[in-house]
């Protein structure tokens, strides 16, 4: 358990904001350092075969300008993809999804290693942001970079396997720890105390499924 929990020291997280037309947009930053080279990495976020081993099945045309939908998650279009270093993509999810996008990118650091870094940018209703915070979309992600790489290693799991450790006391365990990490991450934004601490035990709870 103790190897699966360090994975979240291997992350480096940021809670933000920025303006999108008239609204506020809250933003996550992951950067991690994937012990593989940018072409891997890059195979890794774009193709449909890989994808689907580390996260989710994916369909679509995907190209820039063309769709994408994740399997039970979220679809969108792929608004700008450079190859080896950046896509960038609309995330929609539900009846009224709003504005929400994720962009990739990467950066070569020596050898066969890759700076990994996502971003999430998205306008929330104001009762959702101040009932979960940031961490609600973070622990997501954090489990999704936890699965890319487990992949890039050579270690990734059948879905099936995926789904039964989803429910066990390591993967708890590891959304207990990022809960925490995200809570951090907001303190430094400049949230306040209260709402931090609140944010993070409901969000740990939801996900967990423990009170």
């Amino acid at each position: 358990m103790g190897e699966i929990v360090d994975e979240i020291s291997r992350v480096h997280r940021e809670v933000g904001t920025r303006r999108v037309a008239s609204d506020e947009a809250g933003t996550v930053l992951l950067r991690r350092t994937f012990d593989a080279g940018t072409a891997d990495v890059w195979g890794a976020v774009t193709s449909p075969e890989r994808i689907a081993r580390w996260f989710l099945p994916v369909t679509g045309d995907l190209r820039a300008g063309g769709s994408y939908q994740l399997e039970g998650n979220a679809g969108g279009e792929i608004l700008e993809c450079v190859p080896g270093e950046r896509l960038r993509v609309s995330w929609l999810f539900g009846p009224d999804p709003g504005f929400s996008e994720v962009e990739v990118r990467l950066r070569p650091e020596g050898g066969d290693r890759t700076v990994f870094e996502l971003e999430h940018t998205s306008v929330v209703p104001e009762e959702f942001r101040s009932q979960y915070g940031p961490g609600a979309v973070g622990i997501g992600w954090d489990l999704a970079l936890l699965g890319l790489g487990w992949h890039l290693a050579g270690d990734g799991i059948s879905p099936e396997e995926a789904e039964d450790w989803q429910t066990s006391p390591e993967a708890k365990a590891f959304v207990s720890r990022s809960g925490e990490e995200w809570g951090r991450a907001f303190a430094v934004s400049g949230a306040d105390p209260e709402t931090v601490t609140a944010t993070t035990v409901a969000t740990i709870a939801f996900y967990t499924g423990e009170e």
